[in-house]
């Protein structure tokens, strides 16, 4: 009701549709008022007179001129004035349809179609004002002094067939709903209208937006166009199409950079903002929701800044038109275009009927008048009035209008006319090319054609009676008359529509709506400059075929444009989303080690398992590489010199000493340990060689066996010789002469034998339990894996260290106590300082052993095993060779025995 109320309080001519309420429900209003219209409509319409009539809208005139909306009082608008060729071709669509029915002998058959068109204009509140006209069978002016169920003015229409805009569908069906008065549009193809609820009586041959707007979404997914701009009309066809493709883009990855919106009204202001916008933007692709008139101001406003690099995707309203494609001035801008438009189809004689058109045919038709003048610039001769309308009976629709209306008096146009030279007789469009005559790709008009058979199987199926020979008492409730026809028994026979059409096509209307079919078109230049038309593919539900290769871009070239925010991620990077900016805006962050991206575009970096490690570009991952102290390496090389250098000297030691056997020095210092010793200095040597290549299970059980056995070797010699010295010293002593009869010869090789089989067996024990084994250790990161011999029994190890340590320290203390005991050469402080080295390195050798990664634990190992070996090997047996080689005179048992 609230239309209603709208209605009476704001249209001057609210009475206009208690009229058509009177005559569609049979009301009784009598009030002594004359109607009067709003605002300056279009007095122009064409009309067929015949049995049933059905109502046309087109907006025919699409130059609106400026208003201002302050809403401080009641809107004016002044006419229309430039005639639109392709919504005339449209309205010729349907005449010719309704002709082509009249000649149907099995459709229809004894009645007569007859049409009403009227212009709107793209005014919604003229296209309101027009179907209430129809509807109503409103013609100049109603005194409704007498009843309004019968009009004297015209004939009312059961169906209309329009209107052609969105708005003005949405208004028209809600105002006609109330009286189930069918709508059959043919562009109008907002999604709304598919709700049964809100518009029961609309129909359209068009499918909705949202399949177009879903294929165009699949089309941007496609092509990985991220960074996207939008122009709009400002109205339900542009909002709800953009409303519709964001939510199809949503979570695709798809963004908007910006959405213009532009008005009829105020086009060329909106225009240049919107050209302005896009030539500021880096969204190298533009979506356009206009129709093709706004469409074409907006790529004049391109082309004068010179905007020649976008990609536009163009709407169904848009993506067909021949004005745009014909017009060489904006053919650089629009050069490329990718749309969806209404499928094509074709209507047989349809050429010829608009060929044969011809103004002296049809002397009462005044947009044939206007086109004539209009394209050949003459006047195809005087009519009975410039603005009488075409009629084959009483039929007329003249408007009054109220004094306040100022407009162009009929005088004046009728004289701007008579400055036109007549037409000769040859003029014709017949024998020539012209765009308005070109039926090669028919769209909309196929639309019309289909909505007015539509219309015809419905009235046919309504006006059917089988019972028509019968008496009336038993017909009359289910033979409808064509005189007497009811909008609602119209609308349930509408909503069983299943036809055939004369081509062979299957037709029905689902709901409110038919099954959904594009075309997909490319925009190609010509040779001459101009822009051609070419199918690249279609759209069938939401199926999307596409034949990419026949595409020509914006560019010129076959190459698909680039059309993001951020160029896409490379491998072995990640998306970073920037705050505060669209999704599609983020920075490219290399993945860290050890984890790959190897597609573009990636959100996430995966890790590499552990056996493996990422390459150097972090785009795959490879192979893990065995690492270990080799013999190749310089670190390898290094510690192997020293440790055949520590051989090599201990050789020359031993030598010496076996040289310079029977002297005091030799003898005075235990001989046979001094041997011993320096045999197992040469094992300490020559076992740190075995930690030195690729581990093996014999490799990492032997290098351990001959490091604790080498060192226990050689720490019980130190300790036995240290032990010699003090009971030598001890058993000078009064009564203690017995002391030295316990450490002879053979004892002291029983006690190095002693200390070193203790070693033994706990080695014995420890690598038959757990034995050390090659084991990658996987816990660093690099590309290398360090193979090691992984201890698996800690407390195997660490007897084998602490029971070195263990007589290292005994040997420590014996000789720290013994280093005052009188003799010119007291071996004891030797060892003692010796010892303090050996135990120092041990000590430094457990938090560097543990802090060390991969090789560097084995190379620290092999450091400190060479450390010690040539601190007990300097220590104890420089001085000893100063003397023998280089002081002879010193190694005397005299110089020996002196204090």
């Amino acid at each position: 009701m609230s239309w209603f109320y709208w209605l009476l309080t704001q249209w001057p001519s609210s009475l206009l549709l208690l009229s058509v309420v009177g005559r569609q429900t049979g009301l009784e209003v009598v009030q002594a008022l004359v109607c009067s219209r709003w605002g300056t409509p279009s007095n122009k319409g064409l009309s067929q007179d015949g049995d049933v009539i059905i109502g046309g809208l087109f907006n025919l005139y699409y130059i609106p001129s400026s208003i201002d909306q302050g809403f401080t009082k009641i809107l004016h608008y002044k006419p229309c004035t430039g005639l639109d060729l392709e919504s005339l071709k449209h309205m010729y669509a349907m005449t010719f349809a309704v002709e082509e029915i009249n000649r149907n002998s099995t459709l229809l058959p004894g009645v007569k179609l007859g049409y009403r068109i009227l212009d709107s204009c793209s005014r919604y509140p003229w296209a309101l004002q027009a179907a209430l006209s129809l509807v109503g069978g409103d013609a100049n002016s109603c005194n409704l002094t007498a009843s309004m169920t019968q009009s004297a003015c015209g004939k009312a229409v059961p169906l209309l067939i329009g209107a052609p805009a969105s708005t003005a569908a949405i208004m028209t069906s809600r105002i006609l709903g109330p009286l189930s008065v069918p709508l059959i549009s043919y562009l109008a193809s907002c999604p709304c209208l598919s709700d049964r609820l809100k518009f029961p009586n609309f129909f359209r041959t068009i499918p909705s937006d949202l399949y177009q707007a879903r294929a165009i979404a699949q089309l941007a997914i496609h092509f990985k166009w991220t960074w996207i701009g939008a122009v709009i009309v400002n109205n339900d066809y542009g909002q709800l199409a953009i409303q519709t493709f964001q939510e199809e883009i949503r979570g695709k990855g798809v963004c908007l950079e910006f959405i213009e919106t532009v008005n009829r009204e105020t086009i060329v202001r909106d225009a240049r903002r919107a050209a302005i916008t896009i030539q500021a933007s880096t969204a190298r692709v533009i979506l356009i929701f206009c129709w093709y008139t706004d469409v074409k101001k907006l790529f004049l406003e391109l082309a004068e800044r010179n905007v020649t690099d976008r990609q536009f995707l163009a709407s169904e309203a848009w993506s067909t038109s021949s004005d745009i494609l014909q017009d060489l001035a904006i053919s650089k801008v629009a050069n490329g275009v990718l749309g969806v438009a209404i499928r094509s189809s074709t209507v047989p004689g349809f050429e010829n009927y608009l060929k044969r058109l011809h103004p002296n045919h049809r002397p009462d038709d005044e947009f044939l008048r206007d086109f004539w003048e209009k394209e050949f610039a003459c006047s195809p001769g005087a009519t009975q009035s410039p603005f009488s309308l075409h009629s084959s009976s009483s039929l007329k629709t003249r408007f009054d209008y109220p004094s306040n209306v100022s407009f162009s008096s009929p005088e004046k146009r009728f004289l701007q006319k008579a400055s036109l030279p007549t037409c000769n007789g040859s003029v014709s469009l017949e024998g020539m090319q012209h765009l308005f005559t070109d039926t090669s790709q028919l769209r909309v008009e196929y639309n019309v054609y289909l909505a007015v058979y539509a219309a015809a199987h419905a009235l046919h199926s309504l006006l059917s009676c089988p019972n028509r020979d019968r008496p009336l008492r038993n017909n009359s409730s289910t033979c409808s008359s064509p005189k007497h026809i009811k909008p609602i028994e119209l609308l349930q026979h509408l909503n069983k529509v299943d036809i055939t059409t004369p081509h062979g096509e299957m037709f029905n209307f689902q709901g409110a709506d038919i099954r959904a079919k594009y075309d997909l078109v490319n925009w190609q230049k010509t040779p001459e400059g101009s822009l051609k038309l070419v199918l690249i593919g279609r759209v069938d539900g939401f199926d999307l075929h596409l034949n990419e290769s026949a595409i020509q871009w914006s560019t010129g070239s076959n190459q698909v444009p680039i059309s993001v925010c951020t160029e896409i991620c490379p491998p072995g990077t990640r998306k970073a989303n920037r705050k505060g900016e669209p999704v599609c805006c983020f920075d490219c962050i290399p993945c860290a080690e050890g984890e790959i991206s190897n597609k573009t575009g990636s959100l996430h970096c995966e890790r590499c398992p552990s056996e493996f490690w990422s390459n150097d570009n972090q785009t795959s991952c490879i192979h893990r590489q065995l690492d270990f102290l080799s013999f190749n390496e310089t670190l390898g090389i290094t510690l192997t010199t020293a440790a055949v250098f520590g051989v090599i000297v201990t050789t020359a030691v031993f030598v010496v000493f076996h040289y310079y056997r029977q002297t005091p020095m030799v003898r005075a210092n235990n001989s046979e340990l001094s041997f011993l010793l320096l045999l197992s200095l040469k094992l300490c040597f020559l076992c740190s060689l075995v930690f030195i290549g690729r581990p093996s299970v014999w490799s990492c059980r032997f290098q351990q066996a001959a490091f604790g056995i080498s060192f226990v070797l050689c720490v019980s010699c130190l300790l036995v010789k240290t032990i010699v010295v003090l009971a030598v010293f001890r058993s000078a002593r009064p009564g203690a002469e017995s002391l030295i009869k316990w450490f002879g010869p053979g004892q002291q090789r029983g006690s190095v034998c002693l200390f070193t089989c203790i070693q033994v067996i706990i080695c014995a024990i420890w690598l038959s339990l757990s034995p050390p084994v090659p084991q990658r250790d996987l816990s660093l990161r690099g590309l290398k894996v360090t193979l090691e011999c992984a201890m698996t029994s800690v407390v195997g190890f660490s007897l084998v260290l602490g029971y070195i340590g263990l007589l290292a320290c005994t040997c420590l203390i014996l000789a720290f106590l013994a280093r005052k005991l009188p003799d010119n050469f007291n071996e004891a402080k030797l060892i003692s300082f010796s010892m303090l080295i050996f135990c120092a390195v041990w000590v430094a050798f457990v938090p560097a052993y543990v802090s060390s990664p991969g090789k560097y634990v084995v190379a620290v190992e092999i450091f400190a095993i060479l450390a010690s070996s040539y601190g007990l090997l300097f220590c104890i047996f420089a001085p000893k060779c100063f003397i023998i080689l280089l002081r002879p005179e010193k190694n005397t048992k005299k110089h020996l025995m002196a204090r």
